[in-house]
């Protein structure tokens, strides 16, 4: 009889996981919460609480020959680089090839997943659904939580002091569709990363002016390479990241750096990044850098102004940390991202997984006696998150059927302290 997995969400990293149940055998059943799915490319006019979609210009960071599925791969016709839209209708068509449909309950909340009594014997899992007011429990063989990475707002607002006697409008990112509403006035617009960089941009064709404040500085990169081919294509390969592993940190660093400051001098516009961070190129997801063709044009005409951090806020000004006050702010959006978020899941469970250096190659928890919990998609990967989910489920999938093995708990737990040395030495 084939073991059930219970699969939490239908995004791409639960339709990655549905995929691969069922070609090692294993009976998946998918909750999805939403009405449809595709996760945070599920595209809504208005935003739902609880839940993050992108807003309506966004295209991807990774060009399609180095975003889709090994076995799927876009038509044709689609361009390099992807509006949600044709992300939505890819992972539509995806479902359907591969008749996933079938296995996805919508419109399903997971409201716990418990320990069943026997799991020190068995490894099952009791897990609670909600639909239309009624409540079902089923008994699983092992689930694979694929919530991803942007379940809830990071909004520290604690840390501007003065944000609560702002009279303009403040709102997060999370808010944000579109330019309508923001004409002619002045926006400041906190946190450079690709969220912070594609909204400052876009509202600087219509606002007054755009204030974009950086607390460490970014890396902003073209989508297109010196030849003309989409960047993730030239720098993310394999030849590459093993040159990098075989220079010294100091001189990958120098290698990487000079290739990001290729197209302008970063230090000029002031976005060079403040820290030292870890630049070997299979670490390059730790290096603050976005993706962004527009944004320095829009720097060198004055419609956008790099400031530094936010000291605080006035009734209608900010203060920067080098000292400049900007006035009359209209508007503050926070682009200041998003956190996990698993209120699903036993306590001990959800301290662990907050961080996914707690997790055995990022995916199991260590202290489990069976294997047959994963968090799948909870990491941050040079290029598209598809490939990676997808090599996840692979593991994962094969683990919960026998045909792979994890080392014993004590190798686990090793790996991880090894892994969180490595980190806090960077």
């Amino acid at each position: 009889m084939a073991q059930k997995v219970a699969i939490i969400g239908a995004g791409v990293s639960g339709l990655a996981s549905l995929k691969c149940c069922l070609d090692e055998g294993l009976e998946p059943t998918c909750f999805e919460r939403s009405d449809g799915i595709g996760g945070l490319w599920q595209f809504k006019e208005i935003p739902e609480e609880g839940r993050t979609n992108v807003y309506s210009s966004v295209i991807t960071n990774t060009s399609k020959e180095m975003t889709s599925f090994s076995d799927f791969p876009f038509p044709e016709g689609c361009p390099n680089y992807l509006h949600h839209s044709v992300v939505m209708e890819y992972l539509r068509m995806y479902a359907e090839h591969f008749q996933l449909l079938d296995y996805i309950h919508l419109k399903t909340t997971v409201c716990s997943i418990q320990k069943h009594p026997d799991f020190t014997a068995t490894g099952q899992w009791v897990v609670c659904t909600e639909k239309d007011g009624r409540r079902e429990s089923a008994v699983f063989d092992a689930v694979m939580v694929c919530s991803g990475r942007y379940a809830e707002m990071n909004l520290p607002l604690d840390s501007f002091p003065g944000i609560k006697k702002f009279k303009g409008r403040y709102l997060h990112s999370w808010e944000y569709r579109d330019q309508t509403g923001f004409d002619g006035k002045r926006v400041l617009v906190v946190g450079a990363g690709n969220t912070g960089g594609d909204i400052a941009t876009e509202l600087s064709r219509t606002t007054a002016k755009v204030f974009l404040s950086t607390r460490s500085g970014t890396w902003v990169l073209s989508r297109i390479s010196d030849a003309g081919w989409p960047f993730d294509m030239v720098i993310t390969n394999r030849f590459g990241n093993s040159i990098q592993k075989l220079l010294p940190e100091g001189m990958a660093r120098r290698v990487l750096e000079k290739i990001f400051g290729r197209w302008f001098n970063h230090e000029n516009y002031g976005l060079i990044p403040l820290k030292r961070y870890c630049y070997e190129l299979n670490c390059i997801s730790w290096i603050p850098l976005i993706l962004n063709d527009e944004l320095p044009s829009r720097i060198l005409c004055g419609s956008i102004v790099v400031k530094p951090n936010v000291k605080e806020f006035g009734e209608a000004s900010a203060i920067f940390t080098d000292g400049t006050v900007e006035k009359d702010i209209d508007v503050v959006i926070f682009a200041t991202g998003y956190a996990p978020s698993f209120p699903f899941l036993e306590e001990s469970l959800r301290s662990v997984c907050r961080s996914n250096m707690s997790l055995y190659k990022q995916i199991f928890p260590p202290h489990l006696e069976k294997p047959t919990l994963a968090i799948i998609g909870l990491i941050a990967v040079a290029g598209s998150i598809m490939p990676a989910v997808e090599l996840q489920a692979r593991w994962v999938t094969r683990v919960f059927n026998g045909s792979s093995k994890l080392p014993a708990m004590s190798q686990q737990m090793s790996e991880i302290a090894k892994q969180k040395k490595a980190l806090h030495k960077q």
